[in-house]
């Protein structure tokens, strides 16, 4: 079989860079998905792969799926073969803790691998990645490193995760044992030409960084969590992140037959886009590029208002005439991901790319939508104790994680 390690960084001709620290277009210009499906070699997610989550799950898809977020995927057929089988699977997502709160966009692969958790009754292991962030962060120092992720935990606990089916860890407190076992295999079979294509390391960046791309591929592979796996030393894994994030697990499913593991099968989002545009993805860096979980109604307002690009006319009487840009407009991007009503989200588009609403109204709507998730997430967060954070990392056995 051909090897999978293909650089991250797209080539000059397709005008765009998309590695797991930096996503950005040439000329403010929107990301191109169907490149980088053509450079990363995935597959696009079709409909008769949507349709067969339903079937197999009797549930209907999530917005994600039906609106296009997760648009991509690595042998999900082949998770849903297993399935279909009589045979399980479990969840491999993560969050690098880079800041005390997330943003919206963060949400999102959290909220889906939690639809996809209680859809297919499977359990879930999420890597707190802050061994990552102090490496590549000059600021952070080890200590707050740990200590945004145990906020973060906060955050993603928040989303709803059954404990029962849910193990959260940091690296800085778990790796070791069987799990490092596994990162140093991977680490063995891995020249530091190709580590250095695959992530665009350069002779400057600090060994850190070399070392810790196996760290990331380990989860993938069940016999990394002995109390968990210890009699499932087959099982298959599905990792629903975002498609910066394939890189790494395209360098994994490439050692995976080498050191006799299954390759793992991905599902893939697009990117959130900052409030300013679709030349790349939400930054924590610039705070009126995102809204956060903690904003307050006011800011978010402000946030839609003053900062969201939107594809309206110069002047009312263009846009009755010439009606809105939806390929550019932000708050038609964004309810497109939050909006869960069809009919209302199609019945915006219509009457707004013919310039019979205006591009306040859109914005009011937005601001409706996500103030409304905000607070609830707010609320949720609120009862996440650190006694609640202790039980969902504790290394502990599940042994409902299947019922």
């Amino acid at each position: 079989m051909p090897s999978e390690e293909v650089a991250v960084v797209v080539e000059e001709e397709f005008q765009q860079v998309v590695t797991p620290w930096e996503v950005s277009s040439k000329n403010g210009e929107k990301i191109n998905y169907d490149k980088i499906i053509h450079q990363f070699g995935c597959q696009r997610l079709d409909k008769s792969l949507i349709d067969r989550v339903q079937r197999l799950t009797s549930r209907p898809p999530h917005v994600f799926l039906r609106r296009g977020v997760f648009f991509a995927h690595r042998d999900l057929n082949e998770i849903l073969d297993a399935y279909e089988n009589g045979d399980m699977f479990y969840l491999y997502t993560g969050r690098g803790p880079s800041s005390d709160s997330l943003h919206i966009g963060h949400l999102i692969p959290f909220m889906f691998t939690k639809y996809l958790q209680d859809a297919f009754k499977v359990p879930v292991v999420i890597q707190l990645t802050d061994d990552e962030k102090f490496m590549w962060k000059d600021n952070l120092s080890v200590e707050k490193s740990k200590e945004l992720a145990r906020e973060n935990a906060k955050d993603i606990i928040a989303c709803g995760f059954n404990i029962s089916r849910t193990f959260i860890f940091s690296d800085f407190d778990y790796v070791g044992g069987k799990f490092r076992e596994n990162s140093l295999r991977i680490g063995k079979c891995v020249t530091l030409n190709k580590v250095a294509s695959i992530f665009g390391l350069k002779g400057e960046d600090h060994i850190g960084k070399v070392s810790f791309p196996p760290v990331q591929a380990a989860p993938s592979f069940p016999s990394s969590f002995p109390h968990l796996f210890e009699n499932h030393q087959n099982l298959r894994c599905l990792i629903p992140c975002a498609i910066d994030q394939d890189p790494y697990f395209r360098m994994t499913r490439d050692v995976a037959p080498k050191i006799g593991y299954n390759k793992p099968s991905l599902i893939e989002s697009t990117f959130f886009p900052a409030l300013q545009g679709e030349s790349g993805k939400m930054s924590a860096s610039d705070p009126n590029s995102a809204i956060y979980v903690n904003d307050t109604a006011k800011s978010i307002r402000n946030k839609i208002y003053h900062y969201a690009f939107s594809g309206g006319q110069d002047s009312i009487e263009n846009h009755h005439k010439f009606g809105a840009n939806l390929e550019v407009d932000i708050p038609i991007k964004y309810l497109g991901f939050f909006l869960e009503d069809d009919e209302e989200l199609e019945h915006i588009r219509r009457e707004y790319g013919a310039g019979r609403m205006l591009t306040g109204e859109v914005k009011n709507r937005l601001i409706e939508v996500l103030t409304e998730i905000v607070e609830r997430h707010r609320r949720a967060r609120a009862a996440v104790t650190d006694e609640m954070v202790d039980a969902f990392m504790a290394v502990r056995p599940l042994p409902n994680m299947f019922r």
